[in-house]
C-alpha cells in the first residue's frame, strides 16, 4: 500500500518543487506548462507518459492548444505520496533538460 506523505514532507513542498502549487478542495500539486504550439506541447505530453509508464504513475492532465496542465495525486493513498513527487521531479528534470530552464 502506498502511504500519504507525511508533515515533514510536505512542508518542504515549496522549496523543493516550487512550479508546483497546491489544488485547493484536493490533496494534490499541479502545474501548467504552456509551449509554442499544439505539436510542442503534444510531444512534451508524449514523453511524459513515458516517464509516467516507467513509474507507472500516471497523472490526471489536459491540453488545450499550446497548454498542458499537470494534476498529480495517489489514488491508493488518498491524496500525495512520494510517488506524486518522484514523477514531479522527473517532469521538472525533463523539462530542464530539454529547455535548459524551469518552464517553457
Amino acid at each position: 500500500m502506498v502511504e500519504p506523505l507525511d508533515a515533514a514532507a510536505r512542508a518542504t513542498l515549496p522549496t523543493t518543487l516550487p512550479a508546483w502549487q497546491a489544488v485547493e478542495g484536493r490533496d494534490a500539486i499541479r502545474r501548467e506548462f504552456r509551449f509554442r504550439d499544439f505539436s510542442e506541447a503534444w510531444g512534451f505530453m508524449a514523453r511524459v507518459a513515458l516517464l509516467a509508464e516507467a513509474q507507472d504513475h500516471h497523472p490526471e492532465w489536459s491540453n488545450v492548444w499550446n497548454r498542458v496542465e499537470i494534476l498529480l495525486t495517489t489514488h491508493d493513498a488518498g491524496g500525495l505520496s512520494d510517488r506524486d513527487l518522484r514523477l514531479a521531479r522527473s517532469i521538472d528534470a525533463l523539462l530542464q533538460t530539454e529547455t535548459g530552464r524551469s518552464s517553457p
